[in-house]
């Protein structure tokens, strides 16, 4: 259940509080939490109507993903972090190799969960920082159009020189940085470093062959 979350809700609920930081107002001028209470109504708004979306025009969503949502993410601590220990023994080009992997897969996994967006709702709790703070957790919970309980969402986010960026979301208390560490360790042992890319690769080629068909 927790991974069709991750397949589904979570990256369109990322994508909710990644486009805000599009807006003309700087992510650095007002808080993490008080940006995404902001433009969740703007945003949900476009994805109720956007009819292209909604009817499974693939193009459309990939563009958008990529255009509004990976900018304000940290691929590369996200990548570090999934992959773990191993990390450091990977040199520059397979650590590159796996951030750039990564990123197209959480492409899909995003494109995915917009195309099956079906009027959730979201609401965000108080965030308690202080000033200086330049790592914060944003918390929310998904409210799903045909009841049911509400699915915690936590964004953990840190501050850089182009604003705030999200390094993991936390679904219903599971990490999406630790679902995939699992995954990743087990086919180190197996096959290493090079090994893991080689399983990336592969399987973004097959899921873009899929998207590739609709």
């Amino acid at each position: 259940m927790i991974n069709q979350y991750f397949k589904r809700l979570l990256c369109g609920i990322a994508f909710c509080m990644a486009f805000g930081f599009m807006q003309s107002v700087s992510a650095q001028d007002i808080a993490p939490d008080a940006l995404a209470k902001k433009v969740t109504d703007e945003v949900l708004t476009i994805l109720r109507s956007d009819k292209d979306i909604q009817s499974g025009n693939t193009r459309k969503v990939y563009d958008l993903v990529e255009a509004k949502v990976l900018p304000h993410f940290n691929f590369s601590r996200m990548t570090r972090l999934a992959v773990g220990a191993p990390w450091r023994q990977a040199n520059p080009a397979q650590q590159q190799s796996l951030t750039n992997e990564f990123r197209t897969l959480l492409v899909h996994t995003y494109a995915s969960a917009f195309a099956q967006y079906r009027d959730q709702t979201i609401e965000y709790r108080p965030l308690k920082m202080a000033a200086a703070d330049t790592e914060v957790t944003v918390q929310s919970r998904i409210k799903q159009s045909g009841g049911g309980d509400p699915i915690e969402v936590n964004y953990s986010m840190e501050k850089s020189d182009q604003g705030w960026k999200v390094y993991d979301v936390v679904i219903a208390g599971v990490s999406l940085v630790q679902n995939y560490r699992s995954t990743f360790t087990n086919e180190i042992q197996k096959n290493g470093i090079d090994g893991l890319i080689a399983s990336l690769t592969t399987k973004n080629k097959t899921l873009a062959q899929q998207t590739a068909k609709k």
